[in-house]
């Protein structure tokens, strides 16, 4: 192989890495604010059963 194509192949690899790792850190991102929303959720049924309780 030239070096040329072998910096291209090294370059290309690097960048499929890099991309791979953003992905997973927005998913771990989607996976928090889904747990927040679910939470917040709950606690906002639980504040409507108190008050139609009273």
């Amino acid at each position: 192989m030239h070096t040329a194509r072998k910096f291209a192949l090294a370059a290309a690899i690097l960048a499929s890495i890099s991309a791979l790792s953003s992905c997973g850190n927005t998913i771990r991102g989607v996976g928090r604010d889904t747990a927040n929303a679910v939470d917040a959720t709950q606690s906002a049924g639980r504040d409507v059963d108190r008050a139609a309780s009273r």
